[in-house]
């Protein structure tokens, strides 16, 4: 007959557990932070007071015609920042069984320790990846509106514009590179026994090139927002739903594909519509 182990949790189990709890509780509160700080600066762009933002309030410029109004270094700042927020809020909840298990591993090889330091330092890095991704999208942004393509009220892209860029999305969702930063992004244990580096440059190093595999996986999803709007919530809370599907449910790799020929097709009838 099978007897049950009864046996109580050992000191290294109980820690493990504590600190799993800590991270988890310290990654959920960065989520919350970014999300209240997006929902603030949604609302003021609502009202048309773009000022959080460093343009000016637009409140009085609705329903004109208006030139795109010149970036400052201020301006480039802040829209850097709304982007970091946003990738914050968006991508952390995916990352964050790796950095469990990452936490986990640090406990287990460093057991009278607090693995804390290492934990945050693999976080740093994993989101510095994303800061460096926010430039990009910023610089983006702010050559788009100057051209034309991306509304300086909306921020939103023309219409064959918008479609361009779901089909890339879309077609990008199909290609090997895609499957390749996917599989690393949701495999956290093969991950690490093959990006395994030691000491706290070693937990700095193993955040970035994760965060590099994340933004290999998600960068023309991430778009999108151009498309639907830079500030759409409902649109960034999409995004950040089909990312963490992607990562997270079996078969996510075939989930990738399905939502690529979706954008695909999505994209064939805005071309169509916009020539009609």
């Amino acid at each position: 007959m099978a007897t049950l182990d009864l046996k109580p949790p050992t000191a290294l189990e109980r820690l493990l557990d504590r600190d799993r709890w800590l991270i988890a509780a310290s990654v959920a509160a960065l989520v919350v932070l970014a999300w209240g700080y997006l929902a603030v600066m949604a609302g003021q762009m609502a009202r048309g007071d773009m000022r959080l933002v460093g343009l000016s309030d637009m409140s009085a410029m609705r329903g004109m015609a208006m030139p795109p109004e010149p970036w400052t270094a201020a301006t480039f700042v802040l829209m850097l920042l709304m982007w970091w927020v946003m990738m914050i809020g968006m991508m952390l909840p995916s990352a964050t069984p790796m950095v469990l298990l990452f936490g986990g591993v640090q406990r287990r090889q460093l057991p009278d320790e607090r693995p804390a330091t290492r934990v945050a330092l693999f976080v740093a890095g994993y989101l510095a990846i994303w800061a460096a991704f926010s430039a990009f999208a910023a610089s983006a942004q702010w050559a788009l509106t100057s051209t034309g393509l991306l509304s300086s009220m909306e921020l939103t892209a023309t219409r064959r514009f918008g479609a361009l860029l779901v089909v890339l999305a879309g077609a990008y969702q199909l290609t090997p590179l895609k499957n390749v930063c996917l599989r690393q992004c949701r495999s956290p244990a093969e991950f690490l026994s093959s990006h395994w580096r030691a000491g706290s440059a070693g937990a700095w190093r193993m955040g970035v090139v994760h965060g590099t595999f994340c933004v290999g996986c998600c960068w023309l999803l991430m778009g999108l927002l151009f498309f639907a709007g830079v500030m759409n919530l409902l649109w960034v809370a999409a995004l950040g739903v089909l990312v963490l599907l992607e990562k997270l449910v079996p078969r996510g790799e075939w989930l990738a594909r399905a939502s690529g020929v979706l954008l695909i097709a999505f994209a064939v009838y805005l071309f169509v519509a916009a020539r009609r």
